[in-house]
């Protein structure tokens, strides 16, 4: 079932197309909502202005229709004071400082895909926020309050900045509602997948490659009860890494996947990034750029340097890491191969790593373009849906998913003075 209206295909920066005919007001429990998100890649913030439509209290009984999206850049000194908190030099200060001044790009952000959907922002209802992640901390850590062994995270870009400067009603921080239930907070995408891609007669995965990659197992006739979704491991982040530290910082990413179609892959070392811990753990499990950040691209790199690799070999490998550990992440945790593999994120615009991923899954690897809505448009449209649900009061994570204790509503409610 398509249940994502007036298809649009992720073009940057326009509005993508004629809404239709539809009004705003022709059906019942409908909002106009703009989802935003920043991802592990530090590209900017994704925005996506969505007319979404309620008709029960399950992921499925939402209906979205994508007006506009658009991508709000980081300048290169932001994203590297982004960078810096996210790694090894932050400092408390900086993220105190940082977290306001998101909270202001963000609010451009959704201006922007206002402007794009030929709206005021007075015309929009709702505004779901990500924020940035700046540390995720998965596995329990023995904290000094009694006996609990407590997972954190910390997504920094404050709601109560965006609602203030654009005047609209935001959810924000939904990650640590589910790590209070117990969860790992992560992946928060797998309700939106069920309502946008869930089929009644084909196992699908939907497969999100940004900076990690997720997966969202989708038998058919989902429902939140019998959907498994995980962190796979890197997605583009090794691939972004390992170029950047080749080319001085002058390429931030392999466009179309230029480097590695001219490479070779150096399997020795794919092999033993593979046997890592991270790709043998069972689910519910999330990563980030803690694990899989410029220190491990750093030592990636060494790595391949030590077997003589050219550069376009380096990417090559970095490339083929990316599709095989998805593949095998498949083989090892889903009760068998899919059907169908449903691609989102930068990675479905890098032709070469779709490529190996088809090599690698005996199954249908498609981008989700082919579904209605553009590839870089995903995770900001389940951010609007996450947040249309929040105001419901309907839960929207998935507990099989997250390891969660329970279905819970997340998302913290900030309103405009």
């Amino acid at each position: 079932m398509d249940r994502v209206r007036d298809p649009r295909q992720g073009v940057r920066g326009v509005n993508n197309g004629d809404t239709g005919d539809v009004g705003v007001d022709a059906y019942p429990n409908e909002r106009v909502v703009i989802g935003l998100m920043s991802g592990t890649s530090l590209d900017g913030v994704d925005a996506a202005c969505c007319r979404i439509r309620r008709d029960g209290d399950g992921p499925r009984d939402y209906d979205v229709a994508v007006e506009s999206f658009v991508t709000h850049p980081y300048d290169a000194t932001f994203r590297e004071r982004i960078a810096a908190v996210c790694g090894e030099s932050g400092t408390v200060a900086e993220v105190c400082k940082l977290n306001v001044a998101l909270g202001a790009v963000f609010a451009a952000a959704a201006g922007d895909a206002a402007d794009a959907a030929d709206r005021a922002l007075a015309d929009v209802d709702l505004i779901g926020s990500h924020g940035q992640t700046v540390r995720h901390v998965p596995e329990p850590q023995a904290l000094p309050v009694g006996d609990s062994r407590l997972r954190s995270t910390l997504q920094i870009g404050d709601g109560s900045v965006i609602a203030e400067r654009t005047g609209v009603p935001t959810v924000a921080d939904f990650r640590t509602a589910d790590i209070a239930a117990g969860g790992h907070g992560a992946p928060l995408v797998p309700f939106a997948d069920v309502a946008l891609l869930a089929a009644t007669d084909r196992f699908r995965v939907a497969q999100n490659i940004g900076g990690i990659a997720n997966c969202t197992a989708l038998p058919p006739d989902s429902n939140r009860g019998n959907v498994r979704a995980f962190d796979t491991g890197p997605g583009n982040m090794v691939i972004d890494g390992v170029v950047e530290l080749l080319t001085d910082g002058e390429r931030t990413y392999d466009k179309d996947g230029h480097l590695a179609r001219a490479g070779t892959i150096e399997e020795t070392v794919l092999d033993e990034c593979l046997r890592g811990e991270y790709f043998r753990a069972e689910p519910p499990k999330s990563t980030g750029r803690e694990r899989f950040g410029r220190a491990y691209a750093r030592d990636f790199l060494a790595a391949c340097r030590a077997r003589n690799c050219a550069d376009e070999d380096v990417v090559a490998t970095a490339t083929a890491l990316t599709a095989h550990s998805i593949a095998d992440a498949y083989r090892r945790f889903l009760p068998r191969m899919p059907d169908e593999v449903v691609i989102s994120g930068g990675g479905a615009y890098n032709s070469t790593l779709v490529g190996m991923l088809d090599d690698a899954v005996d199954a249908d690897v498609r981008t989700v373009e082919e579904y209605g809505i553009g590839a870089d448009a995903k995770e900001a449209v389940a951010f609007a849906l996450l947040a249309a649900a929040a105001m419901d009061g309907v839960p929207n994570n998935v507990p099989s998913a997250t390891g969660a204790s329970r279905h819970i509503v997340m998302g913290k409610r900030c309103s405009p003075t």
